[in-house]
Order: C-alpha cells, then sequence, then structure tokens
C-alpha cells in the first residue's frame, strides 16, 4: 500500500527537521558520530513515525540506537518546537537502524567475488 501525498509531504518535513536536530546535537547524544536520517515513514493518521537511521560509522549501532531512545522524549520535544505551528500533533517516533547501505556493501562483494569466465574460449563455429 502506497503512502498518500499527506503522509509522503509530513515525512519530509520530519526528516529534514530531525536530521537539523542530529546535526545540531553532535556533541550530545550522538558524540560526534555520523548518524543521518535515511528515511521517514508515517502512519496514515501521522500520529506515528517510523524513523530510519543510517550509522555508517558507527561501531555498536544496537548500542547507537539504545541511547537514541533514551533520549527519543529530547528528540520529540526539539521536533515539537520545530514543527509545532504547523501540525496538531507531533507524531510519536519509532527508531530503527538502516540497513540498506550494508545490503548494498554485502552485493557489491559478492558482485565482485563472482568467477565468471571470460570470452577466451573459441566458439564451435571457429
Amino acid at each position: 500500500m502506497s503512502a498518500s501525498k499527506r503522509q509522503q509531504k509530513f515525512a519530509r518535513l520530519i526528516q529534514k527537521d530531525l536530521s537539523h536536530i542530529i546535526q545540531k546535537n553532535k556533541m550530545g547524544i550522538f558524540a560526534n558520530s555520523f548518524v543521518t536520517v535515511a528515511e521517514v515513514r508515517m502512519s496514515p493518521d501521522l500520529g506515528v513515525a517510523k524513523v530510519y537511521l543510517s550509522m555508517l560509522l558507527v561501531k555498536d549501532k544496537d548500542q547507537m540506537l539504545e541511547k537514541v531512545n533514551l533520549h527519543k522524549n529530547e528528540i520529540r520535544r526539539d521536533l515539537g518546537g520545530m514543527i509545532g505551528k504547523q501540525v496538531r500533533k507531533i507524531p510519536e517516533l519509532i527508531f530503527f537502524i538502516d540497513e540498506i547501505e550494508e545490503h548494498a556493501t554485502r552485493m557489491d562483494k559478492l558482485i565482485d567475488d563472482l568467477d565468471i569466465p571470460g570470452e577466451d574460449t573459441p566458439s564451435p563455429e571457429s
């Protein structure tokens, strides 16, 4: 089921503002880690935002996700300060680790490891 235009527009707004919150909070929660908001998916009633975080250079991603979840209310309050006049209700935030880059890296490695024979073998017609 595809998200409505309203959900997509709201998701882009949340993604932009959460990215700004993460960027300005580098010394706090994220402790100089390279964390970005990869994607936001909104529920149909716009009450829940599923936020996918990309953590490329973070060694322990589960620990970082736990740390983000500990500060979820603080992040939501900051988000409310940014979008409070544009929306009726600030959505609940649910954070997930975005693993698309890891899957792409794994696929690249698999493709690089393939042993494909070259065109050096003569064809039967020659």
